[in-house]
């Protein structure tokens, strides 16, 4: 073991800039009342010395921890192998940095985690969270009611569809779901395909309700409709897209376009197409949703899909939830080129990419 080091005290700091120590508190803290050129000297002193806060200590000046959970509602399996929560998770962290403030992964795989996870924030060690991935049956937006911390949620709320009401006070960043699998199957539509399938997401979760829900738009005004014989859901899983799109095929032979929930259902019915005899784009058109680099730029033939900003979700969540635990007074620190944020919730907007599977 290396032996302690001794770390510079206020005291220290106080001596260094000439000033009291309840001078350098509240500039080290935040504090206002401090004139320009005394609050420089503290700065430059904190830098010299290489002083760093006892967060203990600050937390019980400022009532502030520093530290934002973010609660993803998956197990470590799916969380570590899907790139959208890397994507997201690396929004969330860039933003959370900006306002030195560290982030804290909750992974819940059961109902034991759920108790764990709402001790955890209920005990007051972090400022706020931000909860993504809920299901229909997800018992932890109750919990985290109960534990009355600050929350973000990623992805419209369960309830009311059009107004993403999950309770009264809810906040939310999201993508247009709905309108972004419209554009896609009109897509698909226009290139002449009549037989358009659809491989859902998880029906349990918003998003691939609605994008499900956008499908159906889209087949609207079409002769023939909707047919339910051509949607198989499927769970957001490459292995997910592979057992949908063999029970599709053997229910429907005849398909010759397929719009998949996210980019990893196309990879896997991509996958089965091929083993199949299939050729994509000239028998089965395919189209996914999310743009994830690695995985739609390497697909074979590469994807369209419908472009959401995953790591603009993240940030954006982040920032909603600083700018709610300081009264709106950090919107100076967020990230260059934020857009601005109102109401209760966030849609970003979609883009089709088109590329050679479609």
């Amino acid at each position: 073991m290396t032996e302690a080091v001794s770390r510079p005290t206020l005291e220290a700091v106080a001596a260094r800039a000439g000033v009291s120590r309840a001078t350098v508190s509240r500039v080290v803290n935040g504090g206002d009342g401090v004139r320009a050129p005394l609050a420089e000297r503290v700065r430059r002193a904190v830098e010299e010395l290489g002083y760093v806060p006892n967060q203990a200590a600050r937390s019980l000046v400022t009532r502030r921890h520093d530290a934002v959970a973010v609660v993803v509602a998956e197990p470590e399996s799916r969380v570590f192998a899907d790139p959208f929560f890397a994507l997201q998770l690396r929004g969330i962290g860039k933003e959370l940095a900006v306002h030195d403030s560290q982030l804290v992964l909750l992974l819940t795989e059961g109902r034991a985690d759920h108790a764990r996870v709402a001790r955890y924030l209920a005990g007051g060690h972090v400022d706020g969270a931000l909860v993504f991935s809920l299901h229909l049956d997800d018992p932890l937006p109750g919990l985290i009611r109960d534990a009355g911390v600050p929350t973000v949620f990623g992805g419209r709320p369960h309830g009311d569809p059009d107004t993403g009401a999950g309770g009264p006070g809810v906040v939310y960043v999201d993508c247009d779901n709905r309108g972004g699998a419209r554009a896609a199957v009109r897509h698909l539509l226009g290139l002449g395909r009549r037989r358009v399938a659809h491989l859902t997401g998880a029906l349990d979760q918003t998003s691939a309700v609605d994008r499900l829900d956008g499908y159906r738009d889209a087949l609207a005004d079409v002769p023939g409709g909707y047919d339910p014989r051509l949607v198989v859901e499927g769970d957001f899983t490459p292995a997910g897209g592979e057992r949908a799109m063999r029970e599709l095929l053997g229910r429907c032979p005849d398909v010759d376009a397929v719009f998949a929930a996210n980019d990893l259902t196309a990879l896997g019915a991509l996958r089965v197409l091929r083993e199949s005899g299939k050729r994509v784009p000239e028998d089965v058109a395919v189209a996914g949703f999310d743009d994830m680099a690695p995985v739609a730029e390497q697909t074979d033939p590469p994807l369209t899909t419908v472009r959401q900003d995953i790591e603009e979700m993240g940030r954006l969540m982040a920032r909603l939830l600083l700018e709610g635990l300081s009264g709106g007074r950090d919107r100076e620190r967020t990230t260059a080129g934020a857009p601005a944020v109102r109401g209760k919730g966030v849609i970003l907007p979609t883009t089709l990419i088109r590329r050679a599977s479609a």
